[in-house]
């Protein structure tokens, strides 16, 4: 990672990356990257194991790794809009609550509470909308194609299950390619230049001061 100051003319005026810019950007794809490990391990373990006891309690676990990787990326991630992006951190949050709460009030593991009650997808489901969430704003600002087919394929699924539109096989392939093309986009990520993920940093001030002066007035 490369430390050294680094100044940009934005389209508000002139701004500058420096060291700890780039390291909130480290931490932002090392969730991401945890949470995709996390993920595709799971959805293999589920595809492969699913009736296996001690498979469905470590699902259970990767789901809750998954979950906090995703809120460190969440905390971290630069989105120009504040609004868009409280929203979305009050999706996992939401989130993560509604999956507390059938884990500890359901006696059979989280992960195939899940699978045998699709309807509490209305309340998980908000930790999937934060993640489609980034999903929708890298392929807007980079242009990945892993996340354009990312952010249409995750309500898919999710919406296939809640309503039992998809029949078991295509639903499991089409896990198998979430978990695929989600560790893909955390593996691209991890190569790609820093100071991009930062964005324009001048942007960010301009809105600030927006914000700053309508509250004032």
């Amino acid at each position: 990672m490369d430390n050294s100051p680094t100044l940009y003319q934005g389209q508000f005026g002139p701004y500058t990356i420096d060291a700890q810019d780039r390291r909130g950007v480290v931490v932002y794809r090392s969730g991401l990257m945890v949470a995709a490990l996390a993920f595709a391990l799971g959805t293999a373990l589920a595809l492969g194991w699913p009736q296996n006891p001690l498979a469905v309690q470590a699902i259970s676990l990767l789901y809750t790794l998954f979950w906090l990787a995703l809120g460190l990326s969440l905390a971290t991630i630069h989105i120009y809009l504040v609004p868009l992006h409280r929203l979305l951190q009050g999706f996992w949050l939401a989130g993560g609550l509604a999956s507390l709460a059938i884990a500890h009030r359901v006696d059979q593991p989280f992960a195939a509470t899940v699978i045998a009650y699709p309807q509490t997808l209305w309340g998980i489901g908000f930790t999937f909308a934060a993640l489609t969430g980034i999903f929708f704003k890298e392929a807007f600002c980079f242009n990945r194609f892993e996340t354009k087919l990312l952010t249409p394929l995750v309500p898919l699924v999710l919406l296939g299950h809640l309503f039992g539109l998809l029949s078991t096989p295509v639903l499991s392939g089409l896990m198998a390619l979430w978990a695929l093309l989600f560790v893909v986009f955390a593996l691209r990520k991890a190569f790609q230049p820093l100071d991009p993920d930062i964005g324009d940093k001048s942007v960010f001030e301009y809105l600030k001061g927006n914000v700053d002066t309508a509250s004032v007035s």
